[in-house]
C-alpha cells in the first residue's frame, strides 16, 4: 500500500505522468486498499467497525427472521463501579476509555440494559472479529451431530486435502479446535511483518486464504502438545467444515445457527477474493443478535423449544482443554485464561461461565447459572495494553454487572 501511495504522490508532478499511471490502476482495488489502510485510524475506526462492506469482499447472509426471538425489556441499573486487583474502576469512565460503542445485557432472556455510544445505533451491523470463531464452533457441533464429521480425531487433511504437505499434515481436528495445531504462526497485530498481518493483506488484496493456510510449512511444536492462540487454525476448521458438508461455511452457518436464532437483521461475512468466508473474524451482525447467540449458548444450545446446538457440544466446547499454554502465551495474562473449542474461560471460571472475544474489545460473556449474557462492541485501539490485562479487567466488569442483576 505505501509503495503505491508513494508512486501516486510522485506522479503529481505533471498530468503527462499521472495519466499512464492512472490507466494502469484497478480503482476499486485501490479504493479498498486506501480504506483498509485507515481501518484502525483514530478518526475512522468506529465508523469502519460498523460498516466493513466497502473495504473487503463480502457475502450477505439472508437470515433475518419474520418473528425474531423476543428480547423483552426489563431495565435494571448497572453498578457504578467494580474492582480489579485492589484497584477501583468507575464503570462509565472505564467504558469510555475502552471506546465501547454498544452494550446489551440480558438477564433470563430479558434486556436488563441496552445502550449505544460514539454515534452508533442499534441497527449497525458490527464486525465480530474473533467472536466469529465461537460461531464456527457451534456450527461444527451441528456437523458432528449430523454425522458429517464422525470423529474429532480424524486428520484435517481427510477433509481438506489441499493441506497435504503443509504444516497441518498429521494434525487432527481436535488439535485445531483446541488451538493446539503446533503450527508456527506469529499473531502479533502490531508487527507489520507478522503472519497475522500478512494474512490480512491477503484478504484485503483478494488473495486466497486457503492458499495462505496451505503455504504454512513450519511447526513450532508437535501437534497437541500445548495451546497457542493462532487464528489461522480457525480457517483450517472452516476448510474441514466445507469439505465435510460440501457447502460454504456461510450457507451452513446460516442454516444451522443463524436462522434458528431468530435474528432481527441479516448478517454478512467478509470473504477472500475467491468467495471463501473469513470465518476466523469476518462475521458482521447487530449487537442484539450477538446477544441472541449468547442466549442460545446460555440456554445450553436451545432457542425456545428447539435444540439448535447439541447440549453435549455446548458443554464440551466451553470446557477447558487442559492443555498448558505455549511459552509465549505464558508470558501474558492470557495464560490465565482457559480455552475449549474456540471458546474462552475466565480465570477460576465457574461451571457454565465462558466468553467469546474479538480484538479491539468485542465480547459475548455468558454465565449459565446466573442466566446472564453480555454482548459488547468496541473500538478499543489500546486493547493489547498490559499483555492481556485489559481482557481480565473487562471480565471482572462483566462479573460485577452479573452479580448486580436481580
Amino acid at each position: 500500500m505505501s509503495a503505491l501511495v508513494k508512486q501516486l504522490r510522485g506522479a503529481i508532478g505533471g498530468v503527462g505522468v499521472i495519466l499512464p499511471v492512472v490507466a494502469r490502476l484497478d480503482w476499486p482495488r485501490l479504493q479498498r486498499l486506501m480504506r483498509v489502510n485507515s481501518l484502525f485510524s483514530d478518526k475512522n475506526i468506529v465508523r469502519n467497525f460498523s460498516d466493513m462492506k466497502d473495504m473487503f469482499f463480502h457475502t450477505e447472509l439472508p437470515v433475518k427472521s419474520d418473528n425474531p426471538t423476543p428480547l423483552p425489556a426489563a431495565p435494571q441499573d448497572l453498578p457504578q463501579g467494580f474492582s480489579f486487583r485492589g484497584q477501583e474502576y468507575d464503570l462509565d469512565a472505564w467504558r469510555r476509555e475502552r471506546w465501547q460503542s454498544a452494550m446489551v445485557v440480558l438477564k433470563d432472556g430479558q434486556v436488563a440494559y441496552e445502550n449505544y455510544w460514539l454515534g452508533t445505533g442499534p441497527e449497525d451491523r458490527r464486525i465480530s472479529w474473533s467472536m466469529a470463531k465461537s460461531f464456527l464452533s457451534a456450527a461444527f457441533g451441528c456437523a458432528v451431530r449430523d454425522g458429517l464429521i464422525p470423529s474429532l480425531d480424524a486428520l484435517v487433511t481427510e477433509y481438506a486435502p489441499m493441506l497435504k504437505g503443509s504444516g497441518y499434515e498429521g494434525v487432527t481436528i481436535r488439535n485445531v479446535l483446541n488451538m493446539a495445531s503446533g503450527i508456527r504462526f506469529n499473531e502479533d497485530y502490531l508487527d507489520f511483518h507478522s503472519d497475522i498481518n500478512r494474512m490480512g493483506r491477503v484478504l484485503a488484496l483478494g488473495g486466497s486464504m486457503d492458499g495462505f493456510a496451505a503455504g504454512l510449512k513450519e511447526r513450532a511444536r508437535p501437534p497437541g502438545s500445548a495451546w497457542q492462540y493462532v487464528s489461522i487454525d480457525t480457517h483450517v476448521l472452516g476448510m474441514v467444515l466445507r469439505g465435510a458438508t460440501r457447502r460454504s461455511n456461510a450457507d451452513y452457518l446460516a442454516e444451522t445457527i443463524l436462522r434458528p436464532l431468530g435474528m432481527e437483521a441479516d448478517a454478512y461475512y467478509l470473504t477472500d477474493g475467491f468467495g471463501i468466508d473469513f470465518v476466523l473474524g469476518g462475521l458482521n451482525m447487530r449487537t442484539r443478535d450477538y446477544a441472541r447467540f449468547g442466549l442460545m449458548m446460555c440456554n445450553r444450545g436451545r432457542v425456545g423449544d428447539k435444540q439448535v446446538v447439541p447440549e453435549e457440544w455446548v458443554r464440551e466446547s466451553t470446557t477447558h482443554s487442559g492443555l498448558e499454554p505455549s511459552e509465549d502465551d505464558q508470558l501474558t495474562d492470557n495464560g490465565q485464561l482457559g480455552y475449549g473449542f474456540q471458546w474462552w474461560l475466565p480465570p477460576e471460571a465457574e461451571a457454565g461461565e465462558f466468553f467469546a472475544i474479538g480484538i479491539y474489545g468485542q465480547y459475548i460473556y455468558v454465565n449459565q447459572r446466573a442466566g446472564v449474557v453480555i454482548a459488547v462492541n468496541s473500538a478499543d485501539r489500546n486493547f493489547r495494553d498490559g499483555d492481556g490485562r485489559i481482557t481480565l479487567i473487562n471480565i471482572e466488569m462483566f462479573r460485577e454487572i452479573m452479580r448486580s442483576l436481580s
